[in-house]
């Protein structure tokens, strides 16, 4: 997976848009709606939806065969253990039993396979390209990040009412936000407003 273009624009359903780089496909994947509260971020309405959502950079996996409704529901299923996983370990608890037998399910189907172009400087996937082999390669990918060096870098936005999880790459591992432009900004500028209160 080329995972060295990670990061998707997310939207508000209140207004405004901001650009958030999960640090990980498979967590970019798990911010694309939810369930209960997180319903009215969905955006992952129709098979069609998952299909363009797949498609785009930097999975780009085009589908050879379009996704089903049945494969909606288990991409939504796959989805949402990954972020009852990805917080289980920002919190640094263990990790509900349901969530890593969904996540292992997906995982043990077949992935997708990398195709060497005949050019020999580019890459795709190899038809046919099937839903369930893109699961499974969000689901890898995730076993191997929970499983990895990384898994003590999953963290959850530092911002009291903010719950979006990343992973965090950069070198000194300080990452504290979802993104600067949002929480970050918000955080300097209650600083501000605190100390500004309290100054003579």
């Amino acid at each position: 997976m080329r995972a060295n273009a990670t990061g998707r624009v997310l939207h508000d359903p209140k207004g405004g848009s901001f650009r958030f780089d999960a640090g990980a496909i498979c967590l970019d994947f798990a911010h694309t709606g939810g369930e209960g509260l997180y319903a009215v971020f969905e955006t992952l309405h129709e098979p069609a939806d998952l299909g363009e959502w797949l498609a785009q950079p930097p999975m780009t996996a085009v589908m050879t065969v379009p996704v089903t409704a049945r494969e909606l529901t288990a991409a939504k299923t796959l989805r949402q253990a990954i972020w009852d996983a990805a917080h289980a370990q920002a919190a640094r608890r263990p990790l509900p039993t349901g969530t890593v037998a969904t996540i292992n399910r997906a995982a043990a189907a077949a992935p997708l396979i990398p195709e060497l172009a005949a050019d020999a400087t580019t890459a795709g996937w190899a038809p046919p390209v099937r839903t369930t082999q893109a699961l499974s390669t969000l689901a890898r990918e995730m076993i191997e990040l929970l499983s990895g060096p990384l898994a003590g870098r999953i963290r959850e936005c530092a911002s009291d009412n903010c719950p979006l999880v990343f992973v965090d790459t950069s070198r000194p591992g300080a990452r504290r936000w979802c993104a600067m432009e949002r929480c970050g900004n918000r955080h300097k500028l209650r600083a501000l407003r605190a100390r500004q209160a309290t100054d003579p």
